[in-house]
């Protein structure tokens, strides 16, 4: 894995300084916001550093992803409406 984000993402992460991002520590807020605006090169980045069990235990407990990205994870995980968060009414 990765110690660092690339300086190339710094596009995703505008409010945010990368050096003060711990790849491990803040895992949750980067693997959302390069699912929500990453661009193909950034999602195989999260691909390559992080496993499959830690992307799809994002996408189920997230509530930021937007509704486009959240269907699109929900096929690939092959999910229901109620395993995710983010579809949940409060």
């Amino acid at each position: 894995m990765e110690k660092t984000l690339p300086e190339e993402f710094k596009v995703y992460f505008w409010d945010v300084e990368l050096c003060d991002l711990n790849i491990e520590k803040h895992k949750r807020f980067i693997i959302e916001r390069i699912l929500n605006f990453g661009d193909h090169r950034a999602l195989k980045w999260v691909l390559s550093n992080y496993d499959e069990a830690t992307i799809k235990e994002v996408v189920q407990n997230s509530r930021n992803l937007t509704p486009k990205t959240a269907r699109f994870w929900q096929y690939y995980f092959k999910l229901s409406e109620e395993e995710m968060r983010c579809f949940i009414k409060h």
